[in-house]
């Protein structure tokens, strides 16, 4: 398994690939890697000849710079974990080469109103910093194929849109979000949650899961769901940012009983900020 940062290696070797006909599966991190990047990776190994991992912490999409500091890095650990797992690459650029121009100055990406509800809302400017870091990621490594986690819901849509917009000729795949066996979702963001708030943390899909099971049963007052969550995790101890039933393709209200919905989740957990979301 090959590591590097600089970015003239990377174009080169990934073009190396594709000159003699071999496809490149992506699959981009932050690091603190756990099992659900694990998933995506093993998935990536069978869509293409090659494996090409990127870790880079982007601040761009980071709207509160005390998380960007924070945010854990275990870099010399994921690099271990990956090479035992088949990846081919990993791309490990400093912020200073990846944005040469400095930060400030990169011209970001809109991709429209669905981006600025809920995390949107919640989170200015992340989506930009997304699509951004994510498109440059995209015309670097020109990969066949990318994987990502349905547990950032939104963002999977957003990277969807990126295609579409930009006509990337790139397959983007999705894969189920990895779960605890007590249902928590997997993120790099849990190893901060201290024991206390571990045990917590699950309320966030045992609520999903009420909500999942009432809309089955037959329920439509999804305004009623939504408060009966909100209130549950409070009295949980969480300060929650929402707790949204919408339809998948607009995130929006669902207008009709028919529409494919998704129930959506984000809430503080003492200084932590946890997302999941359940397919309905």
């Amino acid at each position: 398994m090959q590591v590097f940062s600089d970015l003239k290696q990377t174009r080169n070797l990934c073009e190396n690939w594709r000159n003699k006909g071999e496809t490149i599966s992506f699959v981009p991190t932050m690091g603190c890697l756990h099992e659900g990047h694990l998933s995506l990776v093993k998935r990536a190994r069978t869509l293409a000849d090659h494996v090409v991992v990127s870790i880079f912490v982007n601040p761009l999409q980071f709207d509160n710079k005390e998380d960007l500091l924070k945010y854990p890095s275990t870099l010399d650990a994921d690099v271990n974990i990956l090479a035992d797992i088949g990846v081919d690459f990993v791309f490990t650029p400093d912020v200073d080469s990846f944005y040469p121009d400095g930060e400030k100055e990169v011209e970001q990406i809109d991709l429209g109103a669905m981006f600025t509800l809920l995390e949107g809302a919640n989170r200015p400017g992340h989506f930009a910093g997304v699509a951004t870091v994510v498109k440059r990621l995209f015309d670097l490594i020109q990969p066949n194929s990318a994987v990502f986690g349905e547990k950032d819901f939104q963002q999977l849509l957003l990277i969807q849109q990126l295609v579409k917009k930009f006509s990337l000729d790139v397959k983007i795949y999705a894969e189920a979000t990895f779960r605890e066996q007590d249902g928590l979702a997997m993120s790099s963001r849990n190893v901060r949650l201290n024991k206390i708030e571990r045990s917590k943390a699950p309320e966030i899909y045992r609520q999903l899961e009420i909500i999942k099971q009432a809309i089955n049963a037959g329920t439509k007052d999804y305004l009623s769901l939504e408060q009966n969550a909100l209130k549950n995790l409070i009295a949980a101890g969480f300060s929650p940012d929402y707790v949204a039933i919408r339809a998948i393709d607009t995130l929006l209200p669902p207008q009709n009983d028919t529409d494919k919905k998704v129930a959506l989740i984000a809430a503080k957990l003492g200084n932590i900020r946890l997302i999941d979301n359940l397919r309905l």
